[in-house]
């Protein structure tokens, strides 16, 4: 319990405890930074966050999972190159003070079971947690759109990692066996019920996403000069969020294959989210699970950013009793791959996908079955 490691480390009982979970994306992959439509659950994996205030301006913090403490000093926030799991909570609490939220010291204990580097979004749960940590500690009342877009800043302008809303998004506003259905551009979204009659089931391929930053920017990258591409034809579009399929076949000439194949994923990718939400809400499982397989291979083959692993896990669980869809989930080049799995079936699962991954002679990864929860901004 992180209450028990704060007073280990501080000596004495936390004031404010706040979690924040990870995620799942269960379709719409590296749509979310071209204005697009996604469809993550958060999971029953989260960051905890425990903390008391001081009557100073510095912050103390402890770092369960890396067994370290960091301090730093709320007028004078700079990035940290040897404690750098520090830097998301430094971001987030500097974008508070700049935004006009003045801040006490604090005393800080933090960890999770949140795999890191395995696509289940731990950088958000931290960031968002923080948020989370802050706005309790000092009762703030900071809207949540707020709240996600601070802390997609801190990420993105303090780390200087770039990416999307989503994973933010989704770790403050997840909703208990809901789907969240968002549209990346004007941020609507609506919770979808997950069936009773399945469940989410994570495999993590062992592999850490070593390539997945530097890639990421590289797509980036490609579907910005796609768009370019495609506006030069006389298109009014500002991000592939406003290409139609048959746009996209009139501009095939106006770029080169690679270009083309990685706009195809993200427009067709788009098409196979708004198709999966109706289907989920319409009880269409099966469909679900074919939306699913199509936006593996169309990753893997257009988008180019599966893996052997990823591909093999993708396969075994293909094979087993009770699957409905197999797809990887997040950036790519490692991490997990997504389930969605009949009830009934999902332990046998789990037992049959871990049996022919290490017979395969891959690395040895772990398995969850997960249990999509509330995110750490909801409100009852």
């Amino acid at each position: 319990m992180m209450e028990e490691t704060f007073r280990r480390i501080f000596g004495a009982p936390p004031e404010i405890v706040v979690r924040a979970p990870g995620r799942v994306n269960l379709i719409g992959e590296h749509t979310d930074y071209n204005d697009g439509f996604v469809l993550p659950a958060a999971i029953d994996r989260a960051v905890t966050y425990a903390g008391r205030r001081r009557a100073d301006r510095r912050v103390r913090v402890f770092s369960e999972d890396f067994n370290a403490t960091a301090e730093f000093n709320l007028d004078d926030i700079q990035k940290d190159s040897q404690h750098t799991w520090s830097n998301y909570l430094r971001g987030v609490t500097k974008f508070l003070e700049a935004d006009g939220d003045r801040l006490t010291g604090a005393e800080i204990a933090f960890g999770g079971d949140v795999p890191r580097e395995a696509g289940l979004s731990s950088s958000a749960a931290v960031e968002v947690g923080a948020t989370a940590f802050w706005n309790q500690l000092l009762g703030l009342g900071l809207d949540p759109i707020y709240a996600i877009k601070l802390a997609k800043r801190a990420e993105n302008d303090f780390v200087g990692v770039p990416c999307g809303i989503m994973d933010q998004f989704i770790s403050a506003l997840g909703r208990r066996d809901h789907a969240l259905f968002l549209d990346c551009r004007d941020l609507s979204y609506r919770h979808v019920p997950l069936g009773a009659d399945v469940r989410i089931v994570v495999c993590d391929s062992g592999v850490k996403r070593a390539l997945a930053q530097s890639e990421y920017e590289i797509r980036l990258k490609q579907c910005r000069e796609a768009v370019a591409k495609i506006a030069a034809t006389g298109l009014p579009v500002k991000s592939l969020r406003d290409v139609q399929p048959s746009d996209l076949d009139a501009a095939r000439g106006a770029m080169d294959n690679l270009l083309w194949r990685r706009a195809h994923h993200v427009v067709s990718e788009n098409q196979r989210t708004l198709e999966a939400v109706k289907a989920l809400q319409g009880g269409h499982l099966e469909r679900f699970g074919e939306l699913m397989n199509e936006s593996h291979e169309s990753l893997r083959k257009d988008y180019e950013v599966s893996s052997p692993e990823l591909d093999k896990l993708v396969e075994l669980a293909r094979a087993q009793k009770g699957i409905l869809g197999a797809r990887m989930t997040g950036a790519g080049f490692g991490g997990c791959t997504v389930n969605l799995v009949r009830a009934g079936a999902a332990e046998g699962f789990v037992q049959a996908v871990e049996k022919g991954y290490r017979g395969a002679g891959t690395l040895s990864g772990k398995t969850y079955i997960c249990q999509a929860s509330d995110g750490a901004l909801v409100t009852a």
